[in-house]
């Protein structure tokens, strides 16, 4: 049985999550990985995650974070910039779910609503029968993330919660998006009506760091970024606003997440045909 298996599998596993899941010990552990003294793990975890860091400007890293939240290299992750298209706001593992009214997010075996995702925000109901982009960040992935469209922006409003692993293995027991600790934004934007984009927190960590207050901003600029671990981007789209390409829907179907790549296409924004 794999940790995780026990974990959230067993009654004392289920025990022990309470203090793992528990903010104050991502905090403590994000301390130590911004410290020097964290260097001695960056070596292992890039041969484990297989990274390959000529992809990324790296000469040197201060501590484990400053290697986790790299920056890649000018040209290695360009932007669709045309109007009609939707973009990923990251690297990860995309699935894509039709809205029913508000109910949402079948994810894996668990059902959300954009109400509950939202802590019940009155916002929710701008994605009535909208759209649900759900990117699954790994701890191999680039860990900074942009804006889907350009556009103006709302204030950060920030959800507290405790820091379940995303992974598909608490997916299944427990309804981790309307648990973790999040943050959100609603952008008018010019191409794909009001869209809302929320990063969620995961085990480890606790800490998302994002750029930017209320004011414009351009798609493909950069929001923020995660410290370390593994995580989630949650982008709604308004109904009939765009399009995702139908393999990702098929591939969400079937049960499949599909690996995409910051600043590329994955649909159609409707309003402009």
């Amino acid at each position: 049985m794999s940790v995780l298996a026990f974990l959230y599998g067993t009654p004392v596993g289920r025990a022990c999550l309470k203090l793992l899941t528990a903010p104050p010990l991502s905090r403590a552990a994000g301390k130590f990985l911004d410290t020097p003294a964290s260097k001695c793990l960056i070596a292992p975890f890039v041969k484990r995650a297989k990274i390959d860091l000529s992809e990324y400007e790296c000469d040197s890293f201060a501590s484990f974070n400053d290697c986790f939240t790299r920056r890649v290299k000018p040209g290695r992750r360009p932007v669709d910039t045309d109007p009609s298209a939707l973009i990923a706001p990251c690297d990860g593992l995309l699935s894509v779910y039709e809205l029913r009214g508000d109910t949402v997010l079948p994810v894996k075996q668990s059902e959300y609503t954009v109400s509950s995702l939202l802590a019940g925000d009155p916002a929710s109901r701008l994605f009535e029968d909208g759209t649900a982009l759900i990117f699954r960040l790994c701890v191999d992935n680039y860990h900074r993330y942009c804006y889907v469209d350009s556009g103006v922006k709302g204030e950060n409003i920030h959800i507290p919660g405790v820091l379940h692993t995303v992974r598909p293995v608490a997916l299944e027991r427990v309804p981790v998006f309307a648990q973790n600790s999040r943050e959100y934004t609603l952008i008018r934007s010019e191409n794909l009506g009001r869209i809302l984009q929320m990063e969620v927190g995961a085990m480890l960590v606790g800490r998302i760091q994002n750029h930017h207050g209320p004011g414009p901003v351009k798609r493909g600029q950069e929001k923020g970024m995660f410290l370390y671990g593994g995580s989630t981007i949650i982008v709604l789209l308004q109904k009939n606003a765009a399009a995702p390409d139908p393999q990702y829907l098929e591939n969400t179907r079937l049960g499949l997440e599909t690996p995409v790549r910051l600043g590329q296409r994955i649909g159609t924004a409707l309003r402009l045909i």
